[in-house]
């Protein structure tokens, strides 16, 4: 009888497991690469707001020392009716603001976002004004909005509209101010959805178009919905911003006439500079924080909810 052979299995040769080792050595890299950034982040943003929180809880004018007083500067906010003006105000400006940046901000993309001759030119005369400085172009509107020679009512003039005193009337001084940031602004939100619009696929509009999509159904199936990620986006920005707004209320009406115009930030910085009360504007500082902090988590609820984000 004819034995089979035996068959060897061949023994498999155990290899040096370089795997957890390479995933250590990147993580390493990637943490020495992002420390000076983390180091500068806690040097310049963390540190000075433990110290301003620590300062909150003092009253320190600069000249002698802090005196610890607990809970006294945030119980004094309770009963400032000042305080609760500015964030009025800053509501008032919350209002007007984000619907108008938001709305001529996608236009002016949806404007520019036509492959036609000149465009690149357009879109970087429009984006100028983002990168100007705030305070400069402030000093600018407010020659232009100047009521007996100003530019905008010398043009309001051409069509028989007498312009008002903008930054002389508590009526007008706030529209005013909201005029100024939406230009200032207008061209960097411009861009943001200038790149959500050239990321919507091409092939959505072609299909849309042999079925028989006109523009504007084709705006409201496929532009919109692709959009909505951006919004959020600029949106969110666009109330942070509000709730931080101060130099254009500084230098255009020094929150005035009668309070009309003045803000949380800008009452910060006059306890705090001007009034020498540091501890009660750290305390308005963070009640201010806080403030951001709710209404970014309610925009971010509610579009989760949506299924924005």
């Amino acid at each position: 009888m004819i034995e089979k052979p035996s068959v060897i299995m061949p023994v498999p040769v155990a290899r040096p497991r370089t795997g957890g080792v390479l995933h250590r050595y990147e993580a390493r890299m990637g943490y020495l690469f992002i420390s000076p950034a983390m180091i500068l982040f806690a040097i310049f943003t963390v540190l000075p707001l433990a110290g301003a929180l620590i300062l909150s809880f003092t009253n320190y004018d600069i000249i002698s020392r802090a005196q610890w007083v607990g809970l006294a500067n945030y119980a004094k906010l309770l009963q400032d009716d000042l305080f609760r003006k500015g964030l009025q105000n800053v509501l008032y400006y919350v209002v007007m603001y984000v619907p108008f940046m938001v709305g001529l901000s996608l236009l002016l993309a949806l404007a520019l976002n036509r492959p036609a001759p000149g465009m690149s030119i357009y879109r970087t005369l429009y984006y100028l004004p983002m990168i100007s400085s705030s305070v400069a172009a402030s000093i600018f509107w407010s020659w232009m909005l100047q009521r007996d020679y100003g530019a905008v009512n010398q043009i309001l003039s051409l069509v028989g509209i007498n312009g008002p005193a903008w930054l002389q009337n508590s009526n007008t001084a706030m529209i005013a101010i909201v005029m100024v940031t939406v230009w200032q602004g207008l061209g960097g939100n411009m861009i943001i959805y200038l790149a959500g619009l050239q990321g919507v696929p091409k092939y959505q509009y072609e299909a849309a178009t042999i079925d028989g999509a006109n523009t504007w159904q084709q705006f409201v199936y496929i532009t919109w919905p692709s959009l909505r990620p951006t919004t959020f986006f600029v949106t969110i920005m666009a109330l942070i911003g509000s709730f931080q707004l101060f130099d254009q209320a500084y230098v255009l009406t020094q929150g005035g006439p009668g309070g009309s115009t003045t803000t949380a930030v800008y009452q910060i910085y006059q306890n705090g500079f001007n009034q020498l009360r540091m501890g009660y504007a750290s305390a308005q500082a963070f009640v201010l924080f806080i403030i951001i902090i709710i209404v970014s988590l309610i925009n971010l609820r509610i579009n989760r909810e949506q299924n924005i984000i």
